[in-house]
C-alpha cells in the first residue's frame, strides 16, 4: 500500500509517522495523483508543532507536490490520466499518492521537472503575486525586501532584477548577505550591524522606497513604514519574528499616506483563472533561466523527522525536496 506521514498528536519531529494507507478511488471532481517529489517549507513545521491549525487529527502535513495524474473522477474535463501536474498550498502533501481537489493543481510543461515545481510551486507563486499583483511595480522602481536569502526571497532577488525593479536585501550574516547579492538584488543591509531605516534613506537619497515586503513581522513591522516613500506599500505577508502588535492607523497618515495590505496565497489562488495565469508566468519565468530555483537536499519520506530538522535547524540551503 502507499505510504503516508501521519500526525495523531502535534510536536517534535518524532510526531511525523510513517504509515501505509489505502488510497481509493476519486469521488466527483477529484484527482488521484502518484506523487514523486514533495516540497519541504516551514508551513509544515507550523503545522506538525500546532501553530499552524490542520482543523482536525490526525492529519498527513505538507502543502506542495508534483506528480502524475493515476485516475479521474467524475465531472474532471481539463485533465487527464498520465498527465503531470503540481499544486501548492493544499494540505496532505506528505504522502506516496493522495487525493485531491482538481481545481486545486495545474498542469507541468514539460520544460519543468518534478523536483523542480514541487520545490517552487508555494514559493514561487508567492513571489508572483509579491511583485506582480499587490503592488503596480515597475521597471526603475526600488523596493526593500526583508529575509532576501530565504526561498521566497531568493526567487523575488532573481525576478525583480528581471523585470528591472532594483531590490535592497535584508539578511543577517556575511554568508546570507552574499547570497542576497548574488542572487540579483541591487543591495543588501545585514540587519545584525546596521540600521536598515537608514541604510534605505541613504541608498534612496533621503526618499524611501516604493513598497517594503515584510515576512518578519512584529521585529521589523514600524521601522518598515519608516522605509516608505510618500503613498508607498507596506506588504506584510508572514511574521517569523512574532505577530504584530495592534497599531494606531494614524500612523499611516502621519508617516505620508502609506498604504498596508496582509495578503494570502491562498486567497490568490482561489479563483482558477488568476491560480493558472500565475502558475503560467511562474513556469515561462524559470524555463527562461530568468528565475533559478535551486533544489540542493533531497530526502526519503521516511527521514522526513530529519529533513524538517535540518530545515529548522538551517542546516540547509537553496530548497528542499521530500521523495516518497
Amino acid at each position: 500500500m502507499p505510504k503516508t506521514i501521519v500526525i495523531e498528536k502535534t510536536g517534535g519531529p518524532e510526531a511525523l509517522r510513517l504509515v501505509e494507507q489505502s488510497v481509493g478511488a476519486p469521488g466527483p471532481g477529484e484527482l488521484r495523483i502518484h506523487q514523486h517529489a514533495i516540497g519541504l517549507n516551514f508551513a509544515d513545521i507550523y503545522f506538525r508543532t500546532g501553530l499552524y491549525k490542520a482543523g482536525a487529527l490526525p492529519f498527513t502535513p505538507g502543502m506542495e507536490a508534483a506528480g502524475t495524474i493515476e485516475a479521474v473522477g467524475a465531472g474532471v474535463t481539463e485533465l487527464r490520466v498520465g498527465q503531470r501536474v503540481a499544486y501548492p498550498w493544499c494540505l496532505g502533501a506528505y504522502a506516496e499518492v493522495r487525493l485531491l481537489p482538481a481545481d486545486k493543481v495545474v498542469a507541468l510543461p514539460d520544460a519543468i521537472p518534478d523536483e523542480q515545481a514541487a520545490a517552487m510551486m508555494l514559493k514561487g507563486l508567492t513571489a508572483q503575486y509579491l511583485l506582480r499583483q499587490t503592488v503596480a511595480l515597475s521597471a526603475g522602481d526600488t523596493i526593500l525586501f526583508h529575509a532576501a536569502a530565504g526561498g521566497v526571497g531568493h526567487l523575488v532577488c532573481q525576478w525583480a532584477r528581471h523585470l528591472g525593479i532594483a531590490v535592497i536585501g535584508t539578511a543577517g550574516g556575511p554568508e546570507k548577505c552574499a547570497r542576497v547579492l548574488a542572487a540579483g538584488a541591487a543591495h543588501v543591509i545585514d540587519y545584525k550591524t546596521e540600521d536598515f531605516v537608514a541604510r534605505v534613506k541613504d541608498l534612496t537619497a533621503g526618499k524611501g522606497v516604493k513598497a517594503v515586503f515584510d515576512s518578519v513581522g512584529r521585529d521589523t513591522f514600524m521601522r518598515s513604514l519608516d522605509c516608505l516613500r510618500p503613498f508607498g506599500m507596506l506588504v506584510a505577508f508572514g511574521q517569523s519574528s512574532g505577530a504584530v502588535p495592534p497599531f494606531d492607523v494614524l500612523a499611516l497618515s502621519a508617516k505620508g499616506s502609506l498604504f498596508l495590505t496582509r495578503p494570502s496565497l491562498a486567497t490568490y489562488v482561489a479563483d482558477r483563472p488568476r491560480y493558472q495565469r500565475m502558475a503560467a508566468e511562474l513556469f515561462a519565468v524559470v524555463a527562461s533561466g530568468a528565475v533559478k530555483v535551486d533544489v540542493q537536499q533531497r530526502y526519503p519520506l521516511a527521514e522526513v523527522g530529519r529533513a524538517q530538522d535540518d530545515l529548522e535547524s538551517r542546516r540547509t540551503s537553496g530548497a528542499s525536496v521530500l521523495i516518497p
